[in-house]
């Protein structure tokens, strides 16, 4: 089952993904990767099934916009993304149990079912192509076979791999009358979850079997058709993985090189101002608005005076606490240049001091 070829692939899969990992850990953008892992997600795992939405449409939906589409259309993505949402708020849960698959098809398949009970095992016989699938009275069995192996050995695997296997075999018992495919796709991704493999829930892997349809649809067939022989499986979800990644990476350098567009640039008296704060463990407001730039501090934005009202408007802090900016700027021509971020942890204002009393203090115009 674990070819060279493989052992390779997921090799890759592991640097990848530990270098994204590693540049997107606490950045203001993470928000933004996230909802649009899910809206691709969404969007590739119901187009599969024909849902004839397109991505900016899905997008549309998951925004609360209104547009012009079908209603069952509409259902399904709403569904998908509902469940996407339940396997991120479920990501650590162990064990998995019957309940827990019941609930996640109960959420895919409410009110798009063309057979069959959304969250109920089905009772009827079905086929997939030429293959006939286990019958209705085998589900339940093959289910908790696959359930005891999720729980008990799926961990001895790279997560890469569990995640695939899981698919598989899932689709192979396909449990329910309707949905198979929208909730084994959803299972893949809760496993990556469950194993901290997609800590943020920023991977839209399911991009990669909607790109040709076709080829996934002969990957699975393909595992039948050799006695059950996952390796070509493994192969091919592996390649999906790391094509994944590397298609994340582009969006994560792309969002980092805008952040790193926004500067500010300081005029003398607001770097006098800030240099006031490195220096002094804590400064009363009238301190504050006294010392050299307060005033220029005050018409760039950087502070508002007490009782200022609007975004400035004062707070109050009963004790005194030290001020820690984490400042860091650059010069260019002759100007300081500080981020964003930077200017805002410089006047922090839970690290603005109100004098041991309950008096308004400071707060910046820039959160």
């Amino acid at each position: 089952m674990i070819t060279p070829k493989l052992l390779a692939r997921v090799e890759q899969i592991a640097a990848s993904r530990e270098r994204i990992l590693a540049a997107t850990v606490h950045v203001s953008w993470m928000p933004g990767l996230q909802k649009d892992a899910r809206t691709r997600n969404t969007h590739s795992s119901t187009a599969i099934e024909g849902n004839p939405l397109t991505l900016e449409q899905v997008r549309a939906v998951q925004e609360g916009r209104e547009i012009a589409v079908g209603a069952r259309a509409k259902r399904e993505v709403l569904n998908y993304l509902a469940g996407l949402r339940f396997a991120e708020k479920h990501a650590r849960k162990k064990p998995l149990t019957h309940e827990d698959i019941l609930g996640l098809h109960r959420i895919i398949g409410t009110e798009v079912m063309d057979q069959g009970v959304a969250g109920r095992y089905r009772t009827i016989h079905v086929r997939v192509g030429k293959y006939a699938l286990p019958p209705p009275e085998e589900v339940s069995g093959l289910m908790f076979e696959l359930l005891t192996w999720w729980n008990e050995e799926s961990g001895k695997l790279s997560a890469a791999l569990s995640s695939a296997i899981i698919h598989y075999r899932f689709e192979a018992v396909h449990p329910f009358a309707d949905g198979n495919g929208r909730t084994g796709r959803a299972l893949a991704l809760w496993e990556l979850y469950r194993r901290g493999f997609d800590t943020h829930h920023i991977f839209a892997v399911d991009e990669y079997y909607w790109e040709d349809r076709a080829r996934y649809y002969a990957a699975l067939d393909a595992v039948r058709r050799e006695g059950e022989d996952l390796s070509g499986w493994l192969e091919y979800t592996a390649e999906g993985l790391l094509l994944t990644l590397e298609r994340l990476w582009t969006r994560v350098q792309k969002f980092s090189a805008q952040a790193k567009q926004k500067k500010l640039v300081l005029r003398p008296k607001q770097e006098q101002l800030l240099e006031l704060l490195r220096d002094h463990k804590s400064m009363a407001p009238r301190e504050l608005w006294q010392a050299p730039g307060g005033f220029e501090a005050r018409r760039a934005g950087l502070v508002a005076a007490a009782g200022s009202g609007g975004p400035g408007q004062a707070i109050g802090h009963p004790q005194r606490r030290p001020i820690h900016s984490g400042m860091s700027t650059s010069t260019t021509n002759g100007k300081r240049h500080g981020s964003q971020q930077s200017l805002n942890a410089a006047i922090n204002p839970s690290a603005i001091s109100c004098g041991g009393r309950d008096v308004p203090c400071f707060v910046p115009l820039l959160a």
